[in-house]
């Protein structure tokens, strides 16, 4: 069925509606909340400066030494703590945009993971500003050589605890990154677990790549990341059962009774015909069709779980005959999993 090109433009432009409409609320949003911070950027500035100005040496202070910095630096850090603090009004905008192209059950998965993903950000800039900064302060402090007096651009410092910031932020998401791998059947706990030495030595390559050139910071990051790594590992366990039992409740929706006879098991032969048949119309194939020409497409390259999605997706979204073809290809496959 040939669709009308102007039937196509109308919901593109309205989508193009709603993503402006999306993107003005955020930018208002984070135009409120930098409003509110800028009258107190410089009680910011010291607040994020804490952790280096407890242990500078006595007699010594921070410095500015460009003309413009006392002003553009507690400007530029009341910006990203506008972004920072609008963050979850900005994703919520994100969600609403994309929820209704989402099945119900990738909703239900969606929305939590979404709300643990900023709520783990926000722990690790916490992480960052409470543990990581003492320590390594104190450490480049403690091994300045004599003679040489620790006097730090505040512009210099700002970029570099926002560095540490993003990059303690981005690592805590890693059991958020590891779920949805899983969930997107992409890969298995039992395949993350058997990787775990590569795990280990890429974290601390990321750990250097992301954090300044010190061993204190590479550590402090790479060792939460390979924790959380395992925490990611350890839930996404019960993020499979959980999609195997929706998978299992979509499957026994369509099931007829035990007393209708609309269901018959198609025969080998019929099966074929009715793929064929399918794969004849290709050219005005509705969607549902053309997932079952697909699903025809993976069962022969072998790959039995991305068939299974797919045929999942027809369950719930097809007619009398699609489900009863997508029942069928189902039931050959547990039969060759036997």
């Amino acid at each position: 069925m040939n669709s009308d090109p102007a039937d196509l433009e109308q919901p593109f432009l309205s989508h193009l509606l709603e993503l402006r409409d999306r993107l003005l609320r955020s930018v208002v949003a984070v135009a409120l909340a930098f409003l509110v911070l800028f009258p107190f950027s410089n009680e910011i500035y010291v607040f994020v400066a804490e952790p280096l100005m407890k242990v500078l040496p006595e007699g010594t202070h921070m410095i500015a030494t460009k003309v413009a910095s006392p002003f553009l630096t507690p400007f530029k850090l009341s910006l990203v703590a506008a972004i920072f603090l609008s963050m979850p009004f900005l994703l919520y905008q994100l969600w609403a945009f994309v929820a209704p192209g989402l099945y119900q059950h990738e909703r239900r998965m969606a929305l939590p993971l979404l709300a643990s993903s900023v709520v783990l950000f926000y722990l690790g800039a916490a992480f960052a500003y409470f543990v990581v900064f003492p320590l390594v302060f104190r450490f480049f402090t403690s091994v300045t050589p004599e003679g040489v007096a620790v006097a730090t651009d505040i512009a210099e410092y700002l970029d570099f605890v926002l560095t540490l910031f993003f990059a303690f932020g981005l690592a805590f998401e890693i059991p958020i990154a590891t779920i949805i791998l899983v969930w997107m059947g992409m890969t298995t706990p039992e395949k993350l677990a058997s990787k775990r030495p590569y795990i280990v030595v890429g974290v601390f390559v990321v750990g250097m790549l992301l954090t300044p050139p010190d061993v204190i910071s590479q550590t402090l990051l790479a060792v939460p990341m390979w924790l959380l790594f395992e925490a990611g590992v350890f839930f996404s366990r019960f993020f499979v059962r959980n999609e195997e039992h929706s998978k299992e409740t979509v499957q026994e929706e369509h099931e007829p009774a035990a007393d209708d006879e609309a269901f018959r098991p198609l025969t080998e032969e019929e099966m074929e015909q009715e793929l064929d048949r399918i794969e004849a119309e290709e050219s005005d194939l509705d969607p549902v069709d053309a997932k079952l020409v697909r699903v025809n497409e993976l069962r022969e390259a072998m790959d039995f779980d991305a068939a299974r999605r797919l045929l999942y997706e027809v369950l719930a979204e097809g007619d009398e005959a699609q489900v009863r073809t997508a029942r069928n290809i189902l039931q050959q496959l547990d039969e060759l999993d036997e």
